[in-house]
């Protein structure tokens, strides 16, 4: 691995994944990850931009950020790209109106979407409610369409909670695009827009600008597509065997979030 002073010269960026390294959530809420308050802090101190770019779709933008600052974190809801608030923009912007299959705790963010006789389906992290009745009535929808289609937020296949691993939104997308012989147009990370409108939004180029995340697909790969570097921190989803991924390679691997502040404030925008 390159020397870490080569590794983060010139990145003036920080994009922040939330779940698994800033937090696992869980029962009350979850728990911050030990130290990821304090080195949250330390980044917003220093002359880097930082902004947070997460997959989570079972909780509006307002709630996660409500949570978060619950549990400490320096964080406000005009510092976070999420996937529900970009698909109702691409939802207007193509006179869509979705057939949502979605966890209740995110529908809010819908509220103004018209959702009467749908020509698309959208689905999200819908934890407890993929029944197969929900899971059937989305296949319908789509089967009845001259052009399916599907969005994804996001399309990770489990992350993590205090309680251990929790299937994500991913198989069950997977799932869909299989049943309807389609694919599924994903918001989200690994998408190249989602990350596009993250570092417009932080105001920096994707050569100047660094992920950290806990998924080597959806955090790094998608990050190192987009021509940005990426660390990959060893909490959250972080399995031992990710670093001899077959396709993808972290620039680097830190234990933690607070370790990546530690090397971003002693090697970064020299």
């Amino acid at each position: 691995m390159a020397a870490w002073s080569e590794l983060l010269a010139g990145v003036r960026g920080v994009l922040l994944d939330i779940s698994g390294v800033l937090y696992d959530g869980g029962e009350g809420g979850g728990a911050a990850i030990t130290g990821s308050v304090e080195a949250v802090a330390r980044l917003k101190r220093s002359r880097l931009k930082v902004r947070f770019c997460t997959n989570e779709s079972q909780k509006s933008r307002a709630d996660l950020v409500g949570l978060l600052q619950r549990l400490g974190f320096d964080v406000s809801e005009s510092e976070v790209t999420a996937p529900a608030p970009a698909a109702c923009l691409i939802l207007k912007q193509r006179g869509l109106r979705p057939h949502l299959l979605v966890h209740d705790g995110v529908r809010s963010e819908f509220d103004q979407i018209d959702t009467s006789n749908p020509n698309c389906v959208v689905i999200a992290d819908a934890g407890e409610d993929f029944s197969y009745r929900n899971m059937n009535k989305a296949f319908q929808v789509l089967m009845e369409l001259e052009n399916p289609v599907l969005f994804s937020l996001g399309k990770g296949r489990y992350y993590k909670e205090t309680s251990g691993l929790m299937l994500d939104v991913g198989p069950y997308m997977k799932a869909l695009e299989y049943a309807c012989g389609i694919e599924a147009e994903v918001v989200g990370k690994p998408s190249p827009e989602f990350f596009k409108s993250a570092l417009q939004e932080m105001g920096v180029e994707a050569h100047e600008a660094i992920m950290i995340g806990d998924d080597i697909v959806g955090d790094v790969g998608g990050a190192q597509r987009y021509g940005m570097r990426a660390l990959q921190v060893r909490t959250g989803k972080f399995r031992p065997s990710d670093e001899h991924h077959p396709e993808v390679k972290a620039d680097g691997y830190v234990d933690n979030l607070a370790e990546a502040v530690d090397l971003l404030l002693q090697h970064a925008n020299k």
